[in-house]
């Protein structure tokens, strides 16, 4: 049989070796079950703020702002928390592609020209020989059998690794898109709550102006200047503090869309509300909610990848069988490669096995084993993590609307407090004392809606961000 036959066999038998590959070991991947209840409607869903109706993945749509629009697509093309991501994700696929070629031969082609002389010591003849030139060129190629599963599994478990990576991508958008709605909303609401306390010193300075009136006048008294100058300070003393909140906002608005504080959006440092909902929120039930999860869907891929991996470890208690073979031509003259007498070729299995010493085999599949669990639990706890925010999202949300509806009538009983408090002591029937602290608890009690009306937009935007909207690259 001439060299040419035996490489034409070669490669005729090492494809027709991929169909043994389908005989993997080991075990399968741990079932990711849902709890039962998990699929039903939530808790907190029969709120009237909420509907069943499918959850939205451009949540912040909702609100109808352009300002907020712009920023988050801004966040999607400049966070570097993404950025960073999304190239994570990259190498991961490359990881990839690197294990599915263990599928494929690996070839080699070589090429050398030497030149060589012995040494007289060891010649036959006790002189040194002559110099040598050999010349040889030629190629090789081998391929592992993947009778027991090795190379299979290995690629299930790059492959699972590759969609948890995409998966973790989703779970930074989801931050991202959150974090820069709240960091919106902040500002905003910082906004406001200075509004509310600039009127309340406008308020109080005419309060303040009022009593000096009436002390130069005669028929006031120090004690009420100075009581009405001590509310002008203590309402004055608040502004500082949300200047600062709303300073800070604005930075982390600022980083979140890849921009330095000093490029801090125009528009978020004069909104003079908070992005308001119109309509009550879609957040569908626990099955679409578990569905959506990146988290969840992150923590069962670490699942399969590791189950994957205990198939690999597996396979290591059996032997490692590879085809292999080479053709070239060597010759003293680079004229002469090619010629039929120059032909060199082999051709053969190769076997190996670490049988009988397999105790590191065995500690590798007891290691694996235990991250499968691990990641099992992992999962598990993913699931119930995910209902108890979104759960808890519901309910802070819910409470606090209740919260500020107390507080709206509050502020309107203390607003009708303090004119009919102004009134009588216009007509001298109170002291000036009652005005004093009406306007005193006016003043705390529109303060007290404004910080409400901040915690019903971050509560909001908890309850989104829990039911994971914003992770679609479409979005």
């Amino acid at each position: 049989m001439t060299a040419r036959s035996y490489v034409q066999r070669f490669l005729t038998v090492a494809p027709a070796a991929l169909v043994l590959a389908a005989c993997a070991v080991g075990p399968k991947a741990p079932d990711a079950d849902l709890p039962p209840q998990a699929s039903g409607a939530f808790t907190g869903s029969s709120s009237t703020a909420v509907s069943t109706a499918e959850a939205r993945s451009d949540w912040w749509r909702l609100y109808n702002d352009p300002t907020l629009d712009g920023l988050i697509t801004q966040a999607f093309a400049e966070n570097n928390q993404l950025e960073a991501a999304e190239a994570n994700l990259r190498a991961v696929r490359a990881s990839l592609s690197e294990a599915r070629a263990g599928l494929l031969p690996t070839t080699s082609l070589s090429a050398t020209a030497t030149r060589s002389q012995g040494s007289a010591a060891t010649s036959t003849t006790g002189t040194q020989p002559p110099e040598v030139d050999t010349y040889d060129a030629g190629i090789s190629a081998s391929y592992e059998i993947d009778l027991f599963g090795r190379v299979g599994s290995s690629i299930r478990a790059a492959r699972a690794d590759a969609d948890a990576q995409a998966a973790a991508v989703d779970v930074v958008r989801v931050s991202v898109a959150a974090e820069t709605a709240r960091a919106y909303a902040d500002a905003c609401s910082a906004n406001a709550q200075i509004a509310v306390a600039q009127r309340n010193l406008d308020l109080q300075q005419n309060t303040v102006d009022l009593t000096q009136r009436l002390l130069d006048g005669g028929a006031g008294t120090g004690l009420d200047v100075a009581q009405a100058r001590a509310t002008l300070a203590q309402t004055r003393a608040a502004v500082p503090s949300l200047l600062a909140a709303r300073d800070e906002a604005l930075f982390r608005l600022s980083t979140l869309t890849g921009r330095t504080p000093a490029e801090a959006s125009e528009a978020a440092k004069t909104c003079a509300r908070p992005p308001q909902l119109t309509q009550p929120i879609p957040v569908g039930d626990g099955a679409a909610l578990l569905a959506r999860r990146p988290d969840v869907r992150q923590a069962e891929r670490n699942l399969a990848a590791a189950a994957a991996r205990v198939n690999v470890a597996t396979a290591s208690l059996y032997p490692t069988i590879s085809l292999g073979g080479s053709f070239g031509s060597t010759a003293l003259d680079s004229g002469d490669l090619g010629k039929d007498e120059n032909y060199r070729f082999s051709f053969g299995p190769l076997i190996s096995w670490s049988f009988p010493n397999i105790a590191v085999a065995r500690a590798r599949i007891a290691q694996t084993g235990a991250l499968s669990d691990a990641a099992l639990a992992t999962f598990d706890q993913t699931v119930l993590t995910a209902l108890q925010e979104t759960e808890t999202a519901l309910s802070n949300y819910a409470n606090e609307l209740d919260r500020r509806t107390a507080l709206t009538e509050a502020r309107d009983q203390a607003a009708t407090a303090a004119r009919l408090s102004r009134t009588r002591f216009d007509a001298g029937a109170d002291s000036f004392l009652t005005v004093l602290v009406a306007e005193r608890t006016l003043a705390g009690a529109e303060a007290a809606l404004a910080q409400s009306d901040a915690l019903v937009t971050t509560y909001q935007i908890a309850l989104f961000k829990a039911l994971a909207g914003g992770w679609q690259a479409e979005s």
